[in-house]
């Protein structure tokens, strides 16, 4: 077919025309469970009518007026951020590149504003992804992602998880900061050590450095607490989170404390459409449910199930799956096969997952899926594995 497109993206040949809770409909009328949620996006599944009617409502009065004039949803949706992290100032984006971007930025912006201009250096990790931007590939440092793409912004140092001595020596009089995402998802479904999580608390205390978490994958909700770093006891400076945030609708936000963001003054940072009436309607609407009594409960239970389910799968099909990954509902399968083949065999049992580095395949499905979906799903991937075992 031809297409005015850029050639950027390689789609399956499938056309949906409406969701429902956990399910997509194609424009054949065939349903699929979908287990990836726009890319973790959906935390809310299809259509769920909090978000509709809010969407709805707020579309029948104001789309946009830019940040020119007050925004009442703002205010409000950056009061309820605060008030249930460890932040104190919000600043919001259209995606999640954009909010890494903005962390980075107000970084700097304290060390500068401290008297350290020349502090600018951010430690990042090995294995990790940060959004498409040119300032974002260069925090990740992965080739693949930067190749043509002229030489590196600079300012990043790449090391390994974990790695301790590494970190050490990494920092330097003119690092600024440290970024790295609580748990890796486009890098394989990684979750980072709570241990070394608190000891990157612990060095960014001692140098002055400012603490940054990307949860723009595995926060709102999808490790079992509303952000993935509250499980290790320790909070960041400066956060970045997207995606579910919106339940479906792009935003994005920088979170971050006081201290880190008093640089961040008027005319440093901003954003046409960053913050805007729609999408502050819709993540109200959302925080409405996530925040509600028992919903978080329910997503540690159904992530549990899930997890219970899965544990076998490198045992049945040893073959095709060498061990399971993850946590909440935030898994992922490491394959012995090409992941791509087995998520062709999933996909034509109607399960729709994704592929993530080293060779996993990914499930972020809807928050909201009940024991019966998790059900269905495990279907699919037994049946995709054994069509595809030896």
């Amino acid at each position: 077919m031809n297409s005015s497109l850029m050639s950027t993206y390689a789609p399956a040949n499938l056309t949906f025309e409406r969701g429902e809770g956990p399910y997509l409909f194609t424009d054949k009328g065939e349903r699929y469970l979908d287990f990836i949620s726009g890319i973790g996006v959906n935390a809310l599944g299809h259509a769920h009518p909090r978000l509709v009617a809010a969407l709805t409502e707020q579309g029948g009065k104001l789309w946009h007026t830019a940040n020119l004039y007050h925004i009442p949803g703002q205010e409000r949706l950056a009061g309820r951020l605060t008030g249930a992290t460890f932040a104190e100032r919000v600043f919001f984006t259209n995606s999640g590149a954009e909010a890494v971007e903005c962390s980075i930025k107000t970084a700097r912006k304290y060390q500068a504003s401290s008297g350290h201009p020349e502090r600018f250096r951010v430690v990042t990790f090995k294995g990790a992804f940060h959004g498409r931007t040119l300032g974002t590939i260069a925090a990740a440092g992965q080739e693949k992602h930067l190749e043509g793409f002229g030489p590196p912004a600079p300012g990043f140092d790449h090391i390994e998880v974990g790695d301790k001595a590494a970190l050490k020596a990494a920092i330097g009089p003119q690092t600024a900061a440290i970024l790295i995402e609580p748990v890796q998802g486009e890098g394989g479904i990684m979750p980072v050590e709570h241990a070394f999580l608190r000891h990157l608390r612990e060095v960014a205390d001692a140098n002055d450095l400012m603490l940054i978490f990307d949860e723009v994958q595995c926060g709102v909700g999808r490790t079992g607490t509303l952000f993935a770093h509250e499980a290790a006891g320790i909070a960041p400076d400066i956060m970045a989170a997207a995606k579910g945030l919106g339940g479906g609708f792009p935003m994005g936000a920088c979170l971050a404390t006081e201290k880190a963001a008093a640089g961040m003054v008027v005319g440093t940072h901003g954003s046409t459409f960053g913050g805007n009436p729609l999408a502050m309607a819709v993540g109200n609407a959302l925080l409405d449910v996530v925040l509600g009594d028992g919903f978080l409960e329910h997503v540690r239970h159904i992530a549990g199930y899930f997890s219970q389910q899965l544990a076998m799968i490198p045992q049945q099909f040893p073959t095709v799956v060498e061990e399971i990954r993850g946590i909440g509902l935030m898994r992922g399968l490491k394959c012995r096969l090409p992941n791509l083949e087995v998520l062709a065999a999933m996909r034509d049992r109607h399960l729709l997952a994704a592929r993530a580095g080293d060779n996993v395949v990914r499930f972020l499905p809807p928050l909201i899926i009940e024991e019966q979906q998790v059900r269905e799903a495990m279907e699919a991937i037994e049946g995709a594995c054994a069509a595809l075992a030896d």
